[in-house]
């Protein structure tokens, strides 16, 4: 049985206000609020775009339907994805004014009506009876299966004084929901503070991941000559940056297939080399501990990918506890925390032990918790994840 396609996003006309617009000079992650809106509507397939000054008449032209959105508001990318797809529909905003009121801030809607909704948006008038007003949670899933994570989807106006709580507000958007806990509590402001100067400089994610290449190189360099201060410092750059450059695609709007690759790639690919190559610094290449360390690797993955094949999400998601598991499993950040440690002690060696001995435990935990899910399936449980309440909000 084959699914119906999606209809195409229609065509688009960004509406500025007739009146001095409260976005006027504002700029967020190097993007000023309409160039935002721009990039998000080409990202969810509109192929016609148009922007609409208040002096300026809406013509549809051969199109039935379009798009009408103001440009004085930062959108939830998903929020403009469902409402391409939701005819005669408003979007309101969840935030009152002074008055107490919510605004009406886009819409889909016909050619017909396309003018008196153009209007409304440009004046603050109320929306035409006929359409569908809907908040942002009422149009748009809360669940991010991307991001593996509930986050209810934003729509903030684009005001020059909440700019700081703007930038958290988006930045935070940007994180997956299951991380490691430097990933999760160390690295966020650091990584604000530079992902902020980045989009400024107009910097793209791809050639921050490329740097995250060379650093990965280095440090499998340094920790082969036994060199593991230096490595562990470039280690943990590469770490950073290999943080940075995801979020810097995601708030810019600038995510691709390539970088995706690129990132994703780096990402499987050298923790097992990092590893050996400790193993040779310490002249232990061939040692119980550097083989548990590498080859507990790979068994870690691939109990990750089973529990994915079989029940279809990852079992870091399943129960809070695997959640919280997650954030100290035996991956890279972990890992290099106890390296880190070991080499302070001037005992790179235990660094190795202490890290097959977690990569142990960790195997035991996964392990266990796959076979507790297909025993639970064979008894007739459903096995879902632990926010699947959530993910139907």
């Amino acid at each position: 049985m084959s699914g119906s396609a999606a209809p195409p996003i229609p065509a688009a006309w960004i509406v500025t206000p007739a009146s001095e617009p409260p976005a006027n000079g504002f700029e967020l992650w190097g993007l000023s609020s309409a160039q935002r809106l721009q990039r998000s509507l080409q990202r969810v397939g509109c192929a016609e775009i148009h922007t609409l000054a208040p002096q300026d008449v809406l013509d549809p032209g051969r199109h039935d339907r379009v798009l009408l959105l103001r440009s004085d508001w930062i959108y939830d990318e998903r929020l403009i994805e469902a409402l391409g797809s939701a005819i005669d529909t408003g979007l309101r905003s969840a935030q009152s004014d002074s008055a107490g009121e919510t605004e009406f801030v886009a819409a889909n809607v016909s050619a017909r009506t396309s003018d008196a909704v153009r209007r409304a948006l440009q004046t603050g008038a109320e929306a035409p009876e006929e359409l569908s007003l809907r908040k942002p949670t009422e149009l748009a899933p809360s669940y991010s299966a991307k991001l593996r994570k509930f986050d209810p989807p934003y729509l903030l106006r684009a005001c020059p004084e909440q700019l700081n709580e703007i930038e958290k507000r988006t930045f935070s958007a940007s994180y997956k929901g299951a991380t490691d806990l430097v990933t999760k509590w160390v690295w966020p402001a650091p990584a604000r503070a530079l992902t902020r100067q980045l989009a400024r400089a107009h910097v793209h994610p791809n050639t921050v991941t490329l740097a995250s290449w060379v650093l990965a190189v280095a440090a499998f360099w340094l920790f082969w000559r036994g060199e593991f201060g230096i490595g562990l410092v470039t280690a943990w750059l590469m770490t950073f940056l290999d943080t940075v450059d995801g979020k810097l695609a995601r708030v810019t709007l600038t995510s691709s297939e390539l970088g995706n690759v690129l990132d994703h790639g780096l990402d499987l690919v050298h923790p097992p080399f990092w590893w050996y190559a400790w193993g040779v610094g310490i002249q232990a290449a061939t040692g119980p501990a550097t083989l548990i360390v590498v080859a507990g690797y790979f068994a870690g993955r691939l109990i990750e990918g089973l529990f994915l094949f079989f029940f279809k999400f990852e079992t870091h998601s399943w129960r809070p506890i695997d959640t919280l598991f997650r954030t100290l499993t035996a991956r890279r950040n972990p890992n290099l925390i106890f390296f880190s440690v070991g080499t302070a002690a001037g005992r790179p060696d235990l660094g190795m032990v202490m890290v097959a001995l977690w990569t142990v435990a960790s195997l035991a935990f996964h392990g266990t918790r796959l076979l507790q899910a297909a025993v639970g399936r064979a008894r007739g449980k459903t096995i879902s994840a632990w926010d699947e309440a959530q993910r139907a909000r």
